[in-house]
């Protein structure tokens, strides 16, 4: 850390001198205009450039499967706008992989292949995107996943089973979407403004849409189940729905307490949600016992579909955390 003494020029101008250190760095000279970003009590100080795309540059030679699809979406995720993938030889099963990590990602394509390098890009204008469209998406797609997830066991549908194991790929785009606006706004202070969101409430966001995943992982999860099992007894099937009505309504609280505006209302939401899983919790056990007097099998995977919804709602009242959090007074 360095200090320097705030002068007055002019009579009127405040004036303060700049580490040359960190001038030389930035390629800062005589001339060069720079950016400011107040944040509160805060004034940030950036170099001002010219709106260009990131490139970045990955070897794949050692790369292939899910190991290199996850690379490519890394990459993604990093900030970078055009990816150039390179190596020897790319091989077909690295196009095959290369190719559904971009299906994976919002607003990708190939943009060149040749022998040794296949190059990728991000079409979409990075301020366009809204990090408060993209979780508010994630929220309708999962909440609506687990509520078809429970009714495909209920009605022994492999149809809508299917449907949601399908539209777990939707909130996984939508995820990497969020992650990749999150990191924008912690490398850059004109990220965060272009988005008109603060920085603090971007971390709060994106800690929800982790959650959110989460909910639809466990819907597909339960779909899965679904398909494997038969016909459930009725009185199971009435206790799996109140269940599931239950784990939605602490959702579909905690999101409403995180995007609500008054502080008020977001903290008696956000504690009405967190108390409700007392309630989750005890409704969890009743469910389980009358699991006992099943065929073992089938109990267990009327278990597991017990837990999946279970740790739905906990993650409903991780939601309800941060939003309290994000609403409570801040230093």
């Amino acid at each position: 850390m360095e200090t320097r003494k705030v002068q007055v020029t002019g009579g009127s101008t405040y004036t303060v001198s700049l580490p040359k250190t960190w001038a030389t760095e930035n390629e800062v000279s005589a001339g060069t205009t720079v950016e400011f970003y107040p944040e509160d009590d805060t004034l940030l100080l950036t170099p001002k450039s010219e709106s260009h795309r990131q490139e970045g540059t990955l070897d794949v030679s050692n790369l292939e499967g899910d190991r290199l699809t996850r690379a490519v979406m890394t990459m993604y995720v990093s900030g970078f706008d055009i990816i150039r993938l390179e190596a020897g030889r790319i091989t077909t099963d690295q196009r095959r992989a290369i190719r559904s990590a971009t299906q994976g990602l919002v607003g990708v394509e190939v943009l060149e292949e040749t022998t040794d390098s296949v190059v990728i890009q991000d079409l979409l204008d990075s301020s366009e995107l809204s990090i408060l469209n993209a979780v508010t998406r994630m929220r309708l797609i999962s909440q609506s996943m687990l509520e078809d997830a429970v009714r495909a066991l209920i009605d022994n549908d492999d149809d809508i089973a299917h449907d949601v194991i399908e539209r777990d790929d939707d909130v996984d785009r939508l995820w990497l979407v969020v992650s990749r606006i999150f990191r924008a706004t912690l490398r850059s202070p004109r990220a965060a403004e272009e988005l008109g969101v603060p920085r603090e409430d971007c971390f709060d966001f994106h800690s929800s849409a982790r959650q959110l995943e989460r909910v639809a992982d466990h819907a597909t999860k339960i779909s899965n189940l679904a398909l494997k099992l038969n016909e459930i007894p009725e009185p199971v099937a009435d206790a799996l729905e109140d269940l599931q009505a239950d784990t939605s309504t602490i959702l579909e609280t905690s999101m409403d307490a995180l995007f609500a505006d008054d502080t008020d209302e977001a903290t008696r939401l956000g504690h009405d949600a967190r108390e409700a899983i007392l309630e989750i919790d005890e409704h969890t056990r009743q469910v389980d016992n009358m699991l006992r007097d099943l065929d073992s099998v089938q109990a267990q995977s009327l278990g597991l579909i017990v837990d999946s919804l279970s740790r739905s709602a906990d993650y409903g009242g991780n939601i309800a955390e941060t939003a309290l959090q994000k609403a409570a007074p801040r230093p």
